[in-house]
């Protein structure tokens, strides 16, 4: 018996280590298409595919190669993928397809993805680039005379449209409809969720989105909305469980780390947040925010030598983005390096001249510095864009 035990044991840390490899080749391929070098990203899924067939690395090659305009060779990856995974690449070959202006062999593929597991939302259809080769011919009209989807679809879409341009009342109403049909569903649970979670309710998005992933345990946009409001409810910790439940469960999303480190950094673990942040810089090394936050974490963690120098990477990267002189700013404020703080806030006003937290900190090194005249001249340039803190040190600085 404790040989079966060992045995299954080594094949679960087995397949979780190919789970992980596989994700991390999806990733770093996926990146590298993104930052326009495809050559790498096929060497790189190459690689892969001669170790292990699995059809989204197939998926992956197939997106550099349509990048490199190698048509051909996108749609055979698709094909290889279909054969692994069927409908796995339906997709993607009603979007080549319709790229080269072949509509009747673009819906088809189209029809086979919307008949499938993998099939996509209307809204992401009909925003993809690729299909305005031929959205204006009359095969494409034709194919949306059909109903491809519920109307329980149509209403969470709508619901999900009106919340994000700011229109809750709009959205309640979608959702009366919604609930005329099965008021007890799981979509007019989620789609109540949406809403209270547009509205602040935190708590009650919480207690029915963790209902719902009572019978659906492995459901992305669930877990994605329940980490969103755990952060809205301050808990860090519980937001950071969530995000390694779906890392772990093999989502290739690399932000994902991103959103774990920031919960790990507001929770203090920044050994943890400090490597998930890495990994995304292994991918994207000029990312703005990763650095941002990189420099933060260092901070936090008494390095502020290590902070200076993700918050100058940054600089050099980004060279007309305030918020990155303010990040180097902050940094020198903390170590009292008055001079060189000033001259960082400085340059984030001649970007940016609006904000108002930069002119009180500024002012506060003009104050250390013992220039008063140019630093009450910064507090109520603060006071009058509205920041009330400013008022104090005017007060015990200004008035004579």
């Amino acid at each position: 018996m404790k040989r079966i035990l060992t045995l299954v044991l080594i094949l679960g840390v087995t397949g979780t280590l190919f789970g992980q490899q596989t994700v991390y080749y999806i990733l770093k391929a996926r990146a590298l298409t993104e930052q326009w070098k495809p050559d790498l990203a096929i060497t790189l899924l190459n690689r892969a595919i001669s170790e292990t067939k699995e059809s989204r690395f197939y998926t992956e090659r197939a997106e550099a190669n349509i990048l490199k305009g190698n048509y051909s060779a996108a749609i055979s990856d698709y094909n290889e993928a279909n054969k692994l995974t069927a409908s796995s690449g339906e997709y993607g070959l009603a979007r080549i397809y319709s790229l080269k202006g072949d509509a009747r062999t673009a819906l088809y593929h189209l029809e086979l993805n919307l008949n499938s597991y993998f099939r996509k939302g209307e809204k992401e259809i009909m925003l993809d680039p690729a299909f305005g080769v031929i959205d204006n011919k009359s095969e494409w009209r034709q194919f949306w005379k059909k109903e491809w989807y519920s109307n329980s679809e149509k209403n969470l879409s709508e619901i999900e449209y009106y919340i994000s341009a700011g229109k809750t009342d709009e959205s309640k109403t979608v959702l009366n409809e919604l609930k005329q049909n099965n008021p007890l569903s799981d979509d007019v649970q989620y789609a109540e969720a949406l809403i209270n979670f547009a509205a602040g309710k935190y708590p009650e998005v919480i207690k029915v989105i963790t209902g719902l992933t009572l019978v659906d345990p492995g459901n992305e946009k669930y877990l994605r909305l329940l980490a969103k409001a755990q952060i809205g409810a301050s808990n860090q910790a519980g937001a950071s469980v969530i995000y390694s439940q779906l890392i772990g469960s093999g989502v290739p999303d690399a932000e994902l780390y991103i959103l774990r480190a920031e919960c790990y950094r507001k929770t203090g673990e920044t050994g943890k947040a400090l490597s998930d942040i890495e990994k995304y810089l292994d991918l994207y090394p000029e990312n703005k925010n990763a650095l941002s936050l990189a420099g933060k974490v260092e901070s936090a963690s008494g390095d502020n030598l290590k902070a200076l120098e993700y918050f100058s990477t940054n600089l050099k990267l980004h060279p007309n983005d305030p918020e990155c002189y303010i990040d180097r700013a902050n940094s020198y404020f903390v170590s009292k390096s008055w001079d060189l703080a000033i001259k960082d806030y400085s340059m984030s006003l001649d970007l940016k001249p609006e904000n108002s937290d930069t002119w009180l900190n500024k002012g506060i090194g003009l104050l250390n510095s013992g220039k008063i005249d140019d630093a009450c001249h910064d507090f109520r340039k603060s006071l009058r864009l509205g920041n009330k803190r400013a008022a104090e040190y005017i007060s015990n600085n200004c008035i004579k």
